[in-house]
């Protein structure tokens, strides 16, 4: 099967040429966003690697209601902008129900659709007719041959920009194991495939009214991904992450950006 290739802003997907996708799990501050998108650019020229900036203006899906959810979507989408503007990194950013979708897409270079959300048809469609990239996270209880449906339901509205992620599958009630095999699967049904290092770790539930995580975990688990050969490799990266508003358990510390790059792209060769 031919593989479908694309452009993300002016990143190259499924041209064999890795990418990372990287950035704070949601906009705190316009502070904090810009000091990572600084490390990513800093990262992304010295090791001649394309980074796509991802981030949250909101975060839907959180395990209690009292959880930390958005400084204001509009202030957020704003500083998103800025973060396009002001150090030219294509953006992506989640979309959770489809009246999101105008606004997000008048920011972002690509709209993701969250794993508890793959099989939203309409919003799947609604997010594809913009004619930005889409990015379809894979349900953690999902089998990776079932994403081909959800991937052919952007595709039906003329839009072939699609790729898939893997972020791990359910295993019991507070954990998440990663198949490796997904991505090879994934990848057989034509689409690029990216792996979540980040979330990958998480520990749903596992912190009470939050989920924890083992963030020891991610470059080992980033490495092995590159290795089955997957196309890109997503992180959620915070400068601190304990203090951080959201997934402070799973996101990477920004300060081991370079060092995960560095090992992952040795890996990749």
């Amino acid at each position: 099967m031919d593989r479908i290739k694309f452009l993300i802003g002016n990143v190259e997907i499924g041209s064999d040429k890795p990418f990372l996708i990287a950035g704070p799990c949601v906009v705190e501050s316009k502070a904090i966003a810009f000091r990572a998108a600084e490390e990513i650019v800093r990262v992304s020229q010295k090791f001649n690697i394309p980074i796509i900036y991802k981030s949250s203006y909101i975060k839907a899906n959180r395990q209690s209601g009292n959880s930390f959810a958005t400084i204001g979507v509009d202030k957020a989408l704003e500083i998103l902008g800025e973060v396009k503007r002001e150090f030219n990194l294509p953006i992506l950013t989640d979309v959770h129900n489809i009246d999101e979708v105008k606004r997000a897409a008048d920011i972002a270079d690509c709209l993701q659709i969250p794993a508890f959300l793959c099989r939203q048809t309409d919003l799947i469609k609604a997010a594809a007719q913009t004619g930005k990239a889409i990015n379809i996270k894979k349900g953690q209880f999902m089998a990776p041959e079932g994403m081909k449906e959800a991937a052919l339901k952007a595709e039906e509205t003329g839009n072939h920009k699609v790729m898939l992620t893997e972020r791990g599958t359910t295993f019991g009630y507070h954990d998440l194991v990663v198949d490796f095999r997904s991505i090879v699967i994934m990848k057989s049904l034509g689409y690029p495939v990216v792996y979540d290092s980040t979330h990958s770790v998480q520990k749903p539930g596992a912190a009470g009214a939050s989920s924890g995580g083992s963030p020891e975990f991610i470059i080992p688990l980033a490495k092995a991904a590159a290795a089955v050969g997957v196309d890109g490799i997503f992180l959620e990266t915070h400068p601190d992450p304990q203090n951080a508003l959201c997934d402070k358990d799973c996101q990477l510390k920004l300060d081991l950006l370079e060092t995960i790059a560095e090992q992952v792209l040795a890996v990749w060769g």
